[in-house]
């Protein structure tokens, strides 16, 4: 396995200054064996694929990896694990590791992936940041489990559901103002009354600012409309599922 091999058609190394010990990919929908809805490339064994063709699919993005993945059975919570020492398909919506070839992943179809590094390269970590875990504050724990000082730390935010096409209701907007007035920034109101569009990165940022963590990268994708990349559960409902992944390797 070579890092550096040319990745499948629309799949995203992350552009960031990680350190050299520091690998990640995110995955596109293209590239595996899986008919529609869920073509090409499904990552995700919870969206009625076909079991053979996620096991292929999951197969595929092995190839670029060192080390099976940690796939967890993400529930939009705030639990952190250890890629290293936990069990497959343990639920959770975010992981860490501290060693060489444990390799952090989270599916995503529009919830925001968040990949973390430390800028001396020992530690990564990935977590799934939909509305609700972060909001919760799935970043928090993730940082706090990877237990270095959290100003060490950069951040890249994966391929989500852009600002002009995430609409929610009062209740949302009202649950991140409550912890965070600063958070109405990132909200703006529709021809709906009682929507907003919301900016899920500028939330994602805020929370990471709020840590200390001042160098951030990605942000800048929409899952929705750009259908030819990426799967959306918002714009098609039965879709497949991407991944982000990032783990730590020998110099």
């Amino acid at each position: 396995m070579s890092v550096n091999k040319p990745l499948p058609p629309m799949w995203i190394r992350p552009d960031w200054p990680a350190p050299a010990t520091v690998q990640a990919i995110s995955t596109s929908r293209h590239g595996g064996v899986s008919d529609a809805p869920w073509a090409s490339l499904n990552l995700g064994n919870h969206v009625d694929d076909c079991p053979k063709a996620v096991e292929q699919n999951r197969a595929i993005v092995r190839h670029y990896l060192p080390a099976d993945p940690l796939w967890l059975t993400q529930v939009h919570g705030v639990h952190v694990v250890n890629a290293a020492t936990a069990a497959q398909n343990t639920e959770a919506d975010a992981s860490v590791s501290h060693v060489t070839s444990a390799v952090c992943a989270i599916m995503t179809a529009d919830c925001l992936p968040v990949l973390l590094c430390n800028q001396a390269g020992t530690v990564v970590g990935a977590a799934h940041a939909g509305w609700r875990g972060l909001c919760n504050g799935v970043i928090e724990a993730t940082i706090a489990q990877m237990d270095v000082a959290p100003e060490t730390l950069m951040a890249w935010l994966g391929p989500a559901i852009g600002p002009s096409a995430f609409e929610v209701g009062d209740e949302v907007k009202a649950a991140f103002t409550a912890q965070n007035p600063a958070a109405s920034a990132a909200f703006h109101a529709t021809a709906t009354h009682g929507k907003w569009l919301v900016d899920i990165y500028l939330l994602a940022k805020q929370r990471l600012n709020a840590q200390g963590i001042s160098t951030i990268y990605g942000g800048d994708y929409c899952t929705v409309s750009d259908a030819e990349r990426f799967f959306s559960y918002r714009r098609d409902q039965r879709t497949g599922r991407m991944a982000s992944l990032i783990w730590l390797s020998e110099v």
